[in-house]
């Protein structure tokens, strides 16, 4: 997501980097490369015309900050009139008293649109909300046995009925069935269409007449960039929506749907799409998406992220085992765990400020990691408390039953060892308590692949066979682990 994007403010910043001052000229010419990037982003023409604008009047209007340079003052710039682009958003999700609050999503076929009410339920679960899903797409029996599979998962009910074609009727029923079952939201996954029609307008409405919902939502396929902003337009026109829930945002989205939208209907995009399970629905932060888009990372959501992971007792408890060094396998197959519902590596990696651009050229395969764990598997529950007592034979055994060398076993096994150390020498206090588990799998996780990698085969990474730091590992601490390399090193091989 974003990623040309990206670079192309990252070079716009480096080329106003080294300047003394700022002027018309110098800043006129950068801002061609960022302005096509943008329309090759889909972002919409006249949008790109005066945020560009904009951020030459700023940039020119602006008294320069002595502690700031040039190219600091642009990133300001820039990243402020990218949120107010994007912005301003209420991502909350106003209730009703007495309720229910009916909420009802809209949405052309293809968007995610049921998907979204499954994941919309889930949010509102988390907030301590009974919510029923109402099946209203009749034209579609598939939609309605795909919602009762969400359901199903999430354990809430699904109201719906096979023997009418009446939308309407179903959605009136669906707030009765509500009212008597002590459901405070009741969600209307209405029908699509492949393109906007009268009779899909008609229908919602005409639902919107007999049942008056709270809020509309609009569900947007960001990957069709300019076609997902110019139907919000049009269902804008039509039913008055609330906002906009931008689906895909995990793929190969250019991102014009997202800066495009809200200064195209005047509607905020309130929640976002980044994956296919139920929990991957975030609320919608233009300060923070702006952030993301100029690489500098997403810490806020990060934390947020470790904090569903990781509770205060877990995290005490892991900070104790590292500064004694008692560090486990298993404490690690956990961290891998909670890694996974955090969005994977490579997701988490992007939310570090810097890391984007330090990533770069790099391919960091989840899968992977998938080997690491087979090996920690094969142990016996003595051998991942104390990986002491793994004598030869039995990494013999280990490499067999996960399908590894017995190289990589023990590769792995002095890397664990070794990062367990480096832990022990990290762990301390601070103000982020709730990233310190996260830090810590980080050096753990770079250690581990390091290992592997020095053996040809480093999981995780791409064919250019970079390296790279986890958050966690401190420039002091990388440099002590230099020296000892160095140390251990034949006289011989030193560098004279």
């Amino acid at each position: 997501m974003f990623d040309n994007l990206t670079d192309k403010f990252g070079d716009f910043f480096r080329s106003m980097s080294g300047r003394g001052k700022i002027s018309e000229e110098n800043i006129r010419e950068s801002m061609k490369n960022v302005r096509t990037a943008l329309l090759e982003a889909d972002v919409n023409y006249t949008v790109v015309k005066d945020f560009c604008e904009k951020v030459v009047e700023k940039a020119l209007g602006e008294e320069v900050i002595k502690s700031l340079k040039p190219d600091e003052l642009m990133v300001k710039i820039v990243h402020d009139e990218l949120a107010a682009l994007m912005g301003p958003v209420d991502s909350s999700i106003y209730y009703v008293s007495p309720g229910p609050t009916i909420i009802m999503l809209a949405g052309l076929q293809g968007s995610g649109k049921t998907t979204t009410c499954g994941k919309l339920a889930k949010h509102l679960l988390k907030e301590g909300k009974t919510p029923l899903l109402t099946a209203v797409d009749l034209q579609r029996p598939a939609a309605i046995e795909q919602l009762k599979t969400l359901g199903a998962q999430l354990e809430i009910p699904v109201f719906s009925r096979t023997d009418t074609k009446d939308a309407v009727a179903v959605c009136r029923e669906a707030v009765q069935f509500a009212k008597g079952n002590n459901k405070d939201v009741v969600i209307l996954d209405t029908a699509g269409r492949l393109h906007i029609d009268t009779e899909l307008m008609t229908e919602l409405g005409n639902i919107c007449k007999a049942v008056n919902p709270h809020q509309i939502f609009l569900v947007c396929d960001a990957m069709t960039g300019q076609d997902a902003v110019n139907s919000a337009k049009e269902f804008n026109e039509q039913l008055e929506l609330d906002g906009v829930i931008l689906t895909k945002l995990d793929g190969d989205a250019r991102g014009g749907a997202a800066l495009s939208v809200k200064a195209v209907t005047g509607k905020p995009i309130k929640f976002m799409g980044v994956g296919e399970k139920l929990e991957n629905l975030e609320e919608f932060h233009p300060e923070r998406m702006a952030g993301r888009i100029l690489g500098m990372g997403d810490i806020v959501s990060l934390v947020n992220k470790a904090q569903e992971q990781f509770d205060e007792e877990e995290t005490e408890k892991l900070q104790e085992k590292m500064s004694k060094g008692t560090f486990t396998f298993d404490d690690f197959l956990k961290q891998m765990s909670a890694m996974r519902n955090m969005g994977g590596l490579k997701s988490i990696m992007k939310l570090i400020p810097g890391m984007g651009q330090a990533m770069k050229g790099i391919n960091v395969d989840d899968g992977e990691i998938k080997k690491i764990e087979a090996m920690i598997m094969s142990m016996t529950k003595d051998e991942r408390r104390d990986p002491d007592v793994i004598t030869p034979s039995r990494r013999k055994r280990i490499a067999a039953g996960s399908g590894s060398e017995q190289n990589a076993v023990a590769g792995l096994i002095k890397t664990f060892k070794q990062s367990r150390q480096m832990m022990q020498m990290m762990s301390g206090g601070g103000p982020m308590s709730k990233l310190k588990a996260l830090s810590a799998m980080g050096g753990n996780m770079n250690e581990m692949m390091e290992g592997l990698g020095s053996m040809g085969k480093m999981p995780g990474m791409g064919r250019s066979g970079k390296n790279f730091d986890m958050p966690g590992m401190s420039g002091k601490h990388r440099s002590k682990r230099k020296k000892v390399e160095r140390k251990k090193r034949p006289k011989n091989n030193r560098k004279k």
